[in-house]
This record gives C-alpha cells, sequence and structure tokens, in this order.
C-alpha cells in the first residue's frame, strides 16, 4: 500500500470501523441481485423480481436521507441500530414470504421496510471527515471509499448470486441480511471515533438540501445514476444478443476496475485550483466515455470501452464528497452525503426502466443510446449548476483543504 494510505490508517480506530463499513456496506450490491435470482427461481417471473427490487431502491432513496438526518441530530449508534432492526425484520418476512407462497402485497411491503437500511458508505465517510478535516489526508479517504464502494460492486453480485444458485434461493439475500447486521452492529460499537451529534444545531435547521450547491450535486447525480442503471441492463442484454450471456458480470466487473483503478491512482495526488473545476471536469468526461459505446460490436471491445469509461467515475465521486464538505453544514454533513446517493439511487432506477424500454423496441446496441443520452443530460445540468458551486456558503462544513482560496474562505 502507497505511503499516504498507510498515514491514512495510523489514526487509532480507522481500521476498525473502515473494515465494519465494508462489511455493512456488501449488502448495498447484494440485495437487489440477490432478490431478482431469489424471485426469479422460486416463481420464474423476472417481471416481479425487477419490482420487487426496484421498490428497494425507491424506498431506499426516500428513507435513507431521514435516517441520515437523525443521525446528524442524535448520533450514530442511537438511529443506526433501531434502523438497522427494522430492515432486518423486513427482510426476515420477505424470506418467509417467499419460502411459504405468502401473497405478492406481503413481498412489497417487505421491500418498504428493507429500504430503511442506513447508507453505511456515509457513515463511514463522516467518520474521516471527523479525523481529518480541512487536511489533504481527508481527500486520500474519500479516494480509499470510493475504491471500497467499487470492490463491493464487483464482489457483492457475485458471492449473492453464486449462493442463490449453488445453495437455495433465498441464500443471496439472507447472506446479505447477515453481514448488514454484523457491519452496523460493529460499527456502532466504535464510540471513539463517531462523530459527535448536533441536535442543537439542527433544531429548526431545515433539510441539506436547501443548499443550493448540493442541489446542483444530487440532480446531476441522478443523470449519473442513470448511466449506471441503464448500462447494467443494455451489457446483459448486449451479451445475451453476442451469446454469451455468462460473460456480462465479467464485463461489467471490468467497467467496476476501471473505476477501482483510477479512485487508488487519484488518492495519491494533490490538486491546486478549485475542485468544482475537477467535478465539472469528471462530469464531462463521463458523458463523452458513453460515446464509444454507441459503436461497439463485440464483448472484447465492450469490456475495454467500459474500463476507459470506469477511469472518470471515482474521481467525479471523491471531488463530489469533497464539494459536499463545502456547500453543506457540518452538522448536516451525513444527510447531505446521503442525498446524493439517493440521487444516484433513483437515477439507476430510472436509468434500468428506461435501459428496458428501449432494448424491447429496438435492440441492445440502441440501448446505449440511454447512457449516452444521461451523460449529455449531467454535462448540462453541470454547466447551467457550476455558478452555485463557486460559492460555497459562509460556516459550511470544512473543506479538504486542496487549495489556498478555499483553504482562507474557511478559516476566514
Amino acid at each position: 500500500m502507497s505511503s499516504p494510505y498507510r498515514a491514512l490508517f495510523a489514526a487509532p480506530g480507522s481500521k476498525a470501523f473502515s473494515a465494519a463499513g465494508f462489511l455493512g456496506r456488501l449488502p448495498l450490491s447484494m440485495t437487489g441481485i440477490g432478490v431478482v435470482t431469489m424471485i426469479s427461481q422460486v416463481t420464474g417471473r423476472y417481471g416481479l423480481a425487477g419490482a420487487l427490487s426496484a421498490t428497494i431502491a425507491l424506498s431506499a432513496a426516500l428513507a435513507g436521507p431521514q435516517v441520515s438526518r437523525l443521525v446528524d441530530q442524535y448520533g450514530q449508534r442511537r438511529v443506526l441500530r433501531p434502523a438497522t432492526l427494522l430492515s432486518l425484520s423486513a427482510a426476515a418476512v420477505l424470506l418467509l414470504a417467499v419460502r411459504l407462497s405468502w401473497p405478492e402485497w406481503v413481498l412489497f411491503a417487505a421491500c418498504v421496510g428493507i429500504g430503511c437500511v442506513p447508507s453505511l458508505g456515509a457513515m463511514v465517510r463522516a467518520r474521516w471527515a471527523a479525523l481529518y478535516r480541512g487536511t489533504p489526508s481527508l481527500h486520500t479517504a474519500y479516494s480509499f471509499e470510493s475504491v471500497v464502494d467499487e470492490v463491493c460492486f464487483i464482489v457483492g453480485p457475485i458471492v449473492s448470486i453464486g449462493l442463490s444458485t449453488a445453495w437455495f434461493p433465498e441464500a443471496g439475500p439472507l447472506l446479505a441480511a447477515c453481514f448488514l447486521a454484523a457491519g452496523v452492529f460493529w460499527l456502532t460499537a466504535q464510540r471513539a471515533t463517531e462523530p459527535e451529534p448536533h441536535p442543537r444545531e439542527r433544531k429548526g435547521g431545515g433539510t441539506a438540501l436547501r443548499s443550493r450547491g448540493l442541489q446542483v450535486l444530487v440532480v446531476t447525480f441522478a443523470a449519473t445514476g442513470t448511466i449506471f442503471g441503464s448500462v447494467d441492463v443494455v451489457t446483459v442484454a448486449f451479451a445475451e444478443e453476442e451469446g454469451h450471456k455468462a460473460a456480462a458480470s465479467l464485463v461489467l466487473a471490468v467497467y467496476a476496475l476501471g473505476s477501482c483503478v483510477a479512485g487508488l491512482v487519484f488518492g495519491l495526488l494533490h490538486f491546486a485550483g478549485a475542485p468544482e473545476r475537477r467535478w465539472l471536469l469528471g462530469v464531462c468526461a463521463m458523458a463523452v466515455s458513453m460515446i464509444p459505446l454507441l459503436l461497439v460490436g463485440n464483448l472484447p471491445f465492450l469490456a475495454v470501452a467500459l474500463f476507459v469509461a470506469g477511469l472518470s467515475i471515482a474521481p467525479t465521486m471523491i471531488t463530489t464528497m469533497s464539494l459536499i464538505e463545502e456547500h453543506v453544514p457540518r452538522a448536516q454533513l451525513t444527510e447531505g452525503m446521503t442525498w446524493v446517493s439517493t440521487g444516484l439511487a433513483v437515477g439507476v432506477a430510472l436509468g434500468s426502466s428506461a435501459g428496458g424500454w428501449v432494448i424491447d423496441a429496438a435492440g441492445a446496441r440502441a440501448g446505449y443510446g440511454v447512457p449516452a443520452a444521461a451523460g449529455a443530460v449531467a454535462v448540462a445540468v453541470g454547466f447551467l449548476g457550476y455558478r452555485r458551486l463557486k460559492r460555497p456558503a459562509p460556516g459550511r462544513g470544512g473543506s479538504v483543504g486542496q487549495h489556498d482560496e478555499h483553504e482562507e474562505r474557511h478559516v476566514a
């Protein structure tokens, strides 16, 4: 591991809360695909499977910011444990309903409850911010967490699908629930690194989404999520048209690998200049990288194109977290991070639906027009909202300390 990453984990407790966060984050990539695999095996109905998975995603998008707002106000331990128990109880109902052939409405009700799962990524990033706020190490920490996200999305689906197909249908979602319980209770047991709650600052303060800069980030990432959701669906369909549907998981893993590589390298670098410029450049790079997908003719070319496309993901995500620090009050930092994840989740749901509709109408190759169009929307929103990102409000959360102008602004 390179020196900046070694230095990152010199802080007491950092290795433990990072490991707990990784364990508790695996269900993010395991649950949805696990439910699809489970339902399709038991009932053979992919429509029902997709609807249940979408219900979990949309429920999490609605509940996630509310859970994080309570975390900012009352602390991680007091909020995360009850929220997790609610989500685990709903997961248990879902597994029983599938095993015992209960009515479909029970399945949907259970999926709504599962959506109360807390955003472990935001919780871990908040701990890093409490440790390294205002220092270059926070940039390295956000880079590391972006890589962890990508590793989760590489490992999680493989484990979930593999267990559900090789063992029994409910195995994938069941293991995801176990990971969630272990990760959350391990993380919340670590009181020394838990960020201090801000009950007085939160009273009457409204939602973090009142920040004009955060609004730009959330809307842009809804378009970005549309890219991710449509690329996943279209790639599976393209691989099936090529006669190698099983290869889709490997091709998508290459997409995530590109982001992993970029995130690791990005964390070693320190930049001069305004972070909002790097953010806009990253959004543009993501949009441009979708254009070659319209020209794909075979799976090897698609894998190369997706690897290149993945190189812009992690750096853009990392810079986004830095911008949230500048545009959201410190007392609402966890909620602000969760709102961006919510925008991403809503976009993924939209992208999956739009990609499927285009595939049915015109075939897989035409489906890559959806991420290309979503990329164009992200660029448009980024340019239109750029001025908002250039003006962090006074008293905001504190920057990563990446350039002098912003450091002076926060010191003042």
